[in-house]
């Protein structure tokens, strides 16, 4: 039996950076199979550069990757997903800017063969704040993000220097329970959006992301609680982004404060990847320890 497709779904509001992201994840793909999800090509421009064919509904992209329309019936381009050949390793939706994004993860996680994997937030970095306050789209700014795993906070280039670190502070108290990103162009790590690629060096700082991240490989014995350590990286505050490994017969994800537990197989072992200096190294050591 497949394992279950993860499906992370991208979001935030018009203007953020979606599409800067979607084809960011496209070139750096990193061998992963990767099916992108819009509502229409037209809102959704793929760089010309990517597409190798197109067809009425789909489109191939460089590295095995495709681009689905569905239209009105995610349903059904969801379904169609699952039956090709080769199949794809993750499914990317890319949500409308005024979309609630949690929602449409929440509808997805009830199909059968797919796993909720998270739900990934732009926000417009120079922006957010004016956005938030803005007495029409307020609300709804504030949905997108209040359901966010990850928030990618986009743009920071267009924030000045002696204000960075207080946007930052200012985004991760308001939302706790999201984990954050602060980047430029949509250049967000994808090991961190669409999970953990493989097993890296502890310590080692990723290569694309301009050594803001950093990476620890935890060797767990088959007798650890999967569910329980699953949990405990989650939600106890070890500055973890994103984790993935292998624990007894179990397959163990973390975004946010998101995890699950699946079956599955691997060498045993578990990377976790959080901001460079905010990873409790030592506290996810004694977890395993």
């Amino acid at each position: 039996m497949s394992a279950a497709l993860p499906v992370t779904v991208i979001g935030g509001y018009l203007g953020a950076g979606k599409t800067t992201l979607v084809n960011h994840l496209l070139r750096h793909a990193e061998g992963r199979r990767l099916a992108v999800l819009v509502n229409e090509f037209g809102e959704l421009p793929i760089d010309a550069d990517l597409i190798e064919a197109e067809g009425d509904d789909l489109i191939s992209i460089s590295g095995g990757c495709v681009c689905c329309s569905f239209g009105s019936d995610l349903t059904a381009a969801l379904l169609r997903l699952a039956t090709l050949e080769p199949r794809p390793d993750h499914v990317v939706i890319e949500a409308s800017g005024v979309a609630i994004p949690g929602a449409i993860l929440s509808s997805v996680s009830l199909l059968a063969g797919y796993r909720a994997d998270g739900v990934v937030i732009l926000a417009d970095a120079a922006g957010l704040r004016r956005s938030l306050d803005d007495p029409y789209v307020g609300d709804t700014v504030r949905a997108q993000v209040a359901g966010a795993d990850i928030i990618v906070l986009n743009k920071m280039d267009l924030v000045s220097k002696s204000a960075r670190g207080g946007l930052v502070d200012w985004v991760a108290a308001e939302w706790p329970g999201a984990a954050l990103l602060p980047v430029t162009d949509g250049a967000a790590p994808v090991d961190l959006v669409l999970g953990v690629g493989g097993t890296r060096g502890g310590g080692a700082a990723l290569g694309h992301a301009d050594g803001l991240f950093e990476s620890i490989v935890l060797e767990v014995s088959a007798e650890v609680d999967a569910a329980a350590l699953a949990e405990a990286i989650a939600t106890g505050g070890y500055g973890v982004v994103r984790a993935k490994g292998w624990v007894g017969g179990q397959l163990l994800h973390v975004v946010g404060q998101r995890w699950a537990v699946t079956p599955g197989r691997g060498a045993m072992g578990l990377v976790c990847i959080g901001l460079k200096g905010q990873l409790h190294r030592d506290g996810l050591a004694a977890l395993v320890g």
